[in-house]
């Protein structure tokens, strides 16, 4: 199980099954404790081609809920004192020594990366996450620092079983920069930039247990946008990763030089375990402010404007990802493509369906999911969708069809595209994904009908 503060995956982009392609159901993953949540915008809003029409479970709600009661106490249930007690009974069955920032030291030099004093502490400790598998940990890492602002000090320090990194492949260091930048998006709702940016490879010591620790450094400090006014831009965030005594512990910062960590076997997680409590709570005060998209007011849309601007986005969304995937990168959404901007875009485009189609919000809800999955696996599975002129024409009939079920000219593919979507498989063997196979070449090949009908 991987368990990180609440947090699912931030913006690493997770590929839902898209039906036929020889895939099979993959298998149940590790379960992880995620970093916190408390991102200011709609968590919903990050929809990736074959979304399901319901909304996330870990949607905040936006006004705070009823606590539960214990009905045997009569007092209402602490869902954090609960998971404290978890992580507690998990961590103490930790069978390898894990790693984190000395309370209250830092090592000799220059704490920051700026000018600031070398003996700010890094304090503010707290459990951020843990992933066990098969009843085994298999990593712990805790946090450090001014969580709320991006100048830092902040230090991640995540320590693996012994033997980790023979068993799988570990991150690399710029995915852990980007997560720390994912963080502060997510609990600041501050965008700084996706990368990389200016980007350096350092070497550096960490004192660990009193001794310096040589360390490869990736620092990636972003460029500010072009025309932007001459004030101190984001700031520089590093990640290293080091052995210790057989263990691999990886480290990521910001607002403090590698040189002023100073790492140390944590005897006692008390602090960690109150501290993430702590943060819990505050976080879940901040998402309990939230006004959710739904009961906001939004600008008065304009015809089908709402449907074509989110079909923009989601296709924008998909061809991201490609061009990460093309490039060896880890693929996650930029930061610019996720959260409110999204949310709002997709809960305009409900309510036009709703009012143009004289739906109600569920069978909106059915029929935007539908044209969004429709045209992004088309942008997938096709050369033409994004940047023609036969892809634009493409674009407005799926949305004419989607409201008001218009006999456009592509009727056949449309038709081929609803039995597709209605009869994805949930699960089954390799015959239901070669039915699913078999039903996508169809609707692809009354698209090429279309094409070839308009030459």
């Amino acid at each position: 199980m991987r368990h990180r503060m609440m947090r699912e995956n931030g913006g690493r982009h997770q590929k839902r099954n898209t039906g036929p392609s020889g895939a099979v159901p993959a298998p149940d993953r590790p379960v992880r404790e995620d970093r916190f949540a408390g991102r200011p915008a709609e968590r919903g809003a990050d929809r990736s081609a074959d979304r399901p029409a319901e909304q996330p479970a870990d949607r905040p709600s936006g006004r705070a809920a009823e606590p539960p009661v214990d009905r045997t106490a009569g007092r209402p249930v602490d869902p954090f004192a609960d998971q404290e007690a978890f992580s507690r009974r998990t961590l103490a069955a930790a069978d390898f020594p894990v790693y984190g920032v000395v309370a209250g030291r830092t090592a000799a030099g220059d704490a920051r990366t700026g000018d600031a004093a070398a003996d700010d502490a890094v304090d503010g400790e707290a459990l951020a996450a843990f992933e066990t598998s098969g009843g085994e940990l298999r990593w712990v890492e805790v946090q450090c620092g001014d969580w709320r602002s991006a100048a830092g000090p902040y230090v991640t320090v995540r320590t693996y079983r012994p033997g980790a990194d023979r068993g799988e492949r570990l991150p690399e260091l710029e995915d852990l920069v980007e997560d720390e930048r994912d963080r502060v998006y997510e609990q600041l709702g501050i965008d700084e930039g996706d990368g990389p940016g200016r980007v350096r490879a350092l070497r550096a010591w960490i004192t660990v247990d009193g001794e310096p620790c040589a360390v490869e450094v990736h620092e990636d400090r972003p460029v500010p946008e072009p025309g932007a006014p001459a004030v101190p831009g984001p700031e520089a965030v590093w990640a290293g990763r080091l052995r210790v005594g057989g263990l691999t512990v990886t480290v990521c910062g910001r607002g403090v030089a590698p040189g002023a960590v100073e790492l140390g076997s944590i005897g006692d997680f008390e602090r960690c375990l109150r501290g993430r409590t702590g943060l819990l709570r505050d976080l879940a005060a901040r998402r309990a402010r939230h006004v959710p998209v739904e009961e906001r007011e939004l600008p008065p849309a304009v015809g089908m404007e709402a449907h074509r601007a989110l079909i923009a986005q989601t296709v924008a969304e998909s061809a991201a990802i490609e061009a990460q995937v093309r490039v060896g990168r880890t693929p996650r959404l930029p930061r610019g493509l996720r959260g409110d901007v999204g949310a709002v875009r997709w809960e305009a485009a409900v309510r036009q369906q709703m009012r143009l189609a004289t739906e109600t919000r569920e069978e909106a809800v059915a029929a935007v999911t539908s044209m969004v999955n429709h045209l992004n696996r088309l942008s997938q599975q096709t050369h033409w969708l994004v940047g023609t002129a036969e892809g634009e024409a493409a674009v407005e009939e799926v949305v004419r069809y989607t409201v008001f079920a218009s006999e456009v000219a592509s009727l056949p593919a449309q038709r081929a595209w609803a039995q597709l979507w209605r009869e994805r498989p949930g699960g089954g063997g390799a015959g239901v994904w070669e039915e699913q196979r078999l039903s996508e070449q169809l609707w692809l090949a009354a698209w090429e009908q279309w094409r070839a009908a308009r030459h």
